[in-house]
């Protein structure tokens, strides 16, 4: 093995541990020990030139990363097995490099597996990373297609960058003028990119929100177009549940059944806002109660759905009004929909709900009953409840714990409202926003995840009760850190006196804002609306100005080149006289010869040409004295070039 073959292996070992290094923490331990364990091998055999390993060592460990993948996972396919079985194999492809051909397979696949990681996260910090990973692949490239031996490391350094330098106008037209399709371009896992944490489900049951209190991630960021609503406004709609089994809320198949409501009485200023929605893997998109306009459509409970499953960062405007009235005649349809109960379960609650409509007809005197019920008794919001018991939760909770967080409330009240014949649904959602105040928007996480209710009364249309509020009102006007007690606040709720933290961390979040707003979130809505500002108004528009500028950019690298390439004049006004001594000579027929000096070529020169002798011995003494000596004394150089413009050889 040669000294070049040596430090390229090395290198090679290097790059790959840079390309591997993420997803070690991704995959299986098993799997990072194995290709760590490999590049090290490999690291070691190139230092000492140890043998390639034989063609049965190879088969044998592919075998045993195949079989330890499918036993990992219990397939090959997908996301993490797919990705845990290209790192094994790409670290043992390794192992049988050895022509030129397997080094480029090998730097090829080293792209393929740095795509893959945008699969996980799409940070800043990981496109950095990723880019740094991109630069060293093609300074190994460039090393790899070097014909006379390895390229020094800050050369191929220097090299790659400026390679990458050169790509990076032509990436930049591409990103904003090709045409977007909504979502990725191949069909992705069920499980990709797609955080279970941070997303409201399609159902609500005792412990669903609760548990997403426990995340700081963030859910969306909202940017207003005038000031924001008070925090007591910041509801934010989402998901309608209109069913109830006994256990859990539903939509139900027949509030699916419904038309989305079209009886609605705007009231006050519009709210308008741009909100980037970090993927959750459901249909609804969140918007300011209540969405006027918006993307997607209105369900039967007012929610903006899309038609796909939001699997990456979306981008959209929307406009509400936070004052209205919502279906103040419903069809009796939307009415029994929402007084749906199971027929058996709960009897206490049904009992106590039937003793307040025969003592209180009227339905709102109802409704402030219970929230009075809720905010005299020692009911208690916490985010550690006790668990319920037995198949009557709701009665557990309503007369034995009484402790609970904002489902329990929202589930509890709605029962309690239909019970009491008043029509109802549970609405769950977000409720708040932090302030950034470096970018101005406001960042709602996982942990503002809020339920309440929406009872319906005759000619007031739905209402929202928020059952919470009567039991912690602090939850509804200055957010969840300031309903829970010391104790049971998560870590990323204890501010506590830490200002310069948060202060980064709001500088950091405002980065984080920028990148998916114009990078992430970049997709055919945003493109549209960028696009319509400068003139381009459909897709044929798009695609001949992508032609166009694309011509015109590799036009102007290519003229680039060509202008950097030309034979430059010398910067030495001496070389440039001397050099048009030549020139002129040569047009009488005496040529220089390249390895003819100064001296020797003047006297070829007066030899051909006698009468001109003595100007050619003077010309030719003064610019080996310039050239030749340290300066040349003063008047030298001039006199050179007075005496080239002057000299006039006899023609051939």
């Amino acid at each position: 093995m040669t000294m070049r073959a040596d430090l390229q292996r090395l290198r090679l070992v290097a790059v790959m541990a840079v390309v591997c290094a993420p997803h070690f923490a991704r995959v299986p331990a098993w799997i990072g020990t194995f290709a760590s364990a490999v590049l090290l091998w490999q690291a070691l055999a190139a230092w000492r030139g140890w043998r390639a390993p034989g063609r049965y060592l190879r088969l044998g460990l592919a075998l045993l990363a195949f079989a330890g993948v499918y036993a990992s996972f219990g397939r090959v396919n997908g996301l993490e097995a797919g990705v845990a079985l290209l790192v094994a194999m790409l670290t043992l492809k390794l192992t049988e490099t050895r022509s030129h051909r397997d080094v480029m397979v090998l730097l090829g696949l080293c792209y393929f597996l740095l795509v893959t990681h945008f699969l996980f996260s799409q940070a800043i910090f990981m496109a950095l990373y990723l880019a740094l990973a991109a630069w060293l692949i093609t300074a190994c490239f460039l090393d790899a297609n070097h014909p006379q031996g390895p390229l020094a490391t800050r050369a191929a350094l220097r090299n790659g960058a400026a390679l990458l330098a050169q790509a990076l106008p032509v990436a930049a037209l591409l990103f904003v003028l090709f045409p977007r399709i909504p979502g990725p371009l191949w069909g992705l896992p069920d499980d990709a990119g797609v955080s279970g944490s941070s997303g409201l489900s399609e159902s609500m049951s005792p412990g669903s929100i609760s548990r997403l209190a426990l995340s700081d991630e963030v859910a969306f960021r909202v940017r207003f177009d005038g000031d924001a609503p008070p925090p007591s406004q910041r509801y934010w709609r989402g998901p309608v549940f209109w069913y109830f089994n006994g256990g859990e809320w539903r939509t139900g198949r027949a509030a699916e059944a419904l038309a989305a409501p079209g009886e609605i009485d705007w009231r006050g200023e519009p709210k308008q806002y741009e909100l980037t929605l970090e993927p959750h893997g459901g249909h609804w998109l969140p918007a300011l109660d209540l969405p006027r306009r918006g993307p997607g459509r209105p369900d039967a409970g007012g929610a903006l759905r899309a038609p796909d499953e939001v699997r990456h960062r979306r981008l959209y405007r929307a406009v509400s009004h936070t004052d209205y009235r919502l279906q103040p005649d419903a069809p009796v349809a939307y009415r029994e929909a929402a007084l749906q109960l199971p027929a058996r379960g709960n009897p206490r609650a049904r009992e106590l709900a039937e003793r307040w409509r025969a003592q209180v007809p009227d339905p709102a005197a109802i409704v402030d009953t219970a929230l009075r019920r809720f905010r005299d008794e020692p009911y208690r919001y916490t985010l550690q409840p006790p668990p319920l018991r037995g198949g009557d939760r709701i009665d557990d909770f309503l007369f034995e714990s009484r402790a609970g967080f904002c489902e329990h409330y929202a589930g509890a009240f709605t029962f309690l409202m239909r019970a009491a014949g008043i029509p109802a649904r549970v609405v769950t959602g977000y409720l708040g926003g932090e302030r950034n105040d470096f970018g101005d928007y406001l960042i709602v996480r996982a942990s503002d995840a809020h339920a309440w209710t929406e009872v319906w009364l005759a000619g007031r249309g739905w209402v929202r009760v928020d059952p919470t509020g009567a039991v912690s009102p602090a939850r509804v006007e200055r957010g969840l850190g300031a309903a829970l007690g010391p104790d049971e606040r998560p870590a990323h709720l204890m501010r506590g006196g830490m200002v310069l933290r948060y202060r980064l961390e709001a500088a950091w979040d405002m980065a984080n804002a920028y990148w998916d707003r114009w990078f992430l979130a970049y997709g055919p809505e945003l493109q549209q609306s960028v696009l319509s500002r400068i003139g381009l108004p459909d897709l044929r528009a798009m695609i001949l100005a992508l032609t166009g500028s694309l011509t015109a950019l590799l036009a102007l690298i290519g003229a680039i080149l060509l202008w950097r390439a030309r034979p430059r004049a010398p910067a030495d006004p001496a070389v440039a006289a001397w050099r048009g001594f030549c020139r002129r000579l040569a047009r009488a027929g005496i040529e220089r010869r390249p390895d003819e000096g100064p001296a020797a070529f003047a006297r070829r020169a007066a030899a051909a040409q006698p009468e001109r002798a003595a100007e050619i011995r003077r010309i030719a003494a003064l610019y080996i004295e310039l050239r030749y000596r340290d300066a040349g004394a003063p008047g030298t150089r001039r006199r050179l070039l007075r005496a080239v413009r002057e000299f006039r050889p006899r023609s051939a």
